[in-house]
């Protein structure tokens, strides 16, 4: 069965960008130890991507015509009009998260489903009780503000579960945890 993970990077401070979505701050540590076999490992389980439209346009501006996820099927919440890179297996959606999910698990076909940025799209399925586990990477910078991780409308929450952590090179620990199904404290 497909699990909804959101897979993501934050600062101490709990910001997974600037208010103007730099990631300069994070960029910086491109290639610490231990990053990517993490990120490989995790791709590994990794059937369906689901991505908000404002991540995807990062994506593009900053990757023009390449797609990082050429062999995944991936689905992006967004109210305006794009287009694929060329050979890219994009649906382009609109709507409530929750008349998704079938989809998103078929086509996962029993792998998991990877939440891509975006905390507002992912406090959407968190809000709908379909977040299934967060797995962050906490970087040592602190950003002071910016965009939060999950603001969910429906916290605080119940304690989350524990499940893995690990320390990786240059100071970044990588937490998992498990959400229950009703998130609301």
């Amino acid at each position: 069965m497909s699990s909804l993970q959101y897979f993501v990077a934050s600062s101490l401070d709990g910001f997974i960008a600037t208010s103007d979505d730099d990631l300069a701050w994070l960029l910086q540590f491109d290639g610490f130890e231990g990053g990517r076999e993490s990120y490989e490992t995790f791709m590994a389980d990794v059937g369906c991507i689901v991505m908000g439209g404002e991540t995807y346009a990062w994506l593009m501006e900053h990757e023009p015509g390449n797609w990082p996820y050429p062999d995944t099927p991936s689905w992006v919440f967004t109210h305006h009009e794009h287009s694929a890179p060329r050979g890219a297996d994009i649906t382009f959606i609109r709507g409530d998260v929750r008349e998704f999910m079938d989809d998103f698990a078929a086509e996962a076909a029993g792998k998991n489903i990877w939440l891509v940025g975006g905390g507002e799209l992912a406090a959407q399925f968190a809000d709908a009780g379909l977040l299934d586990e967060i797995i962050v990477s906490i970087i040592p910078v602190v950003l002071g503000s910016g965009k939060p991780v999950l603001p969910i409308k429906t916290g605080p929450t119940r304690p989350l579960e524990l499940v893995a952590s690990k320390t990786m090179g240059r100071g970044i620990v990588e937490l998992r945890y498990r959400l229950g199904l009703n998130l609301p404290g």
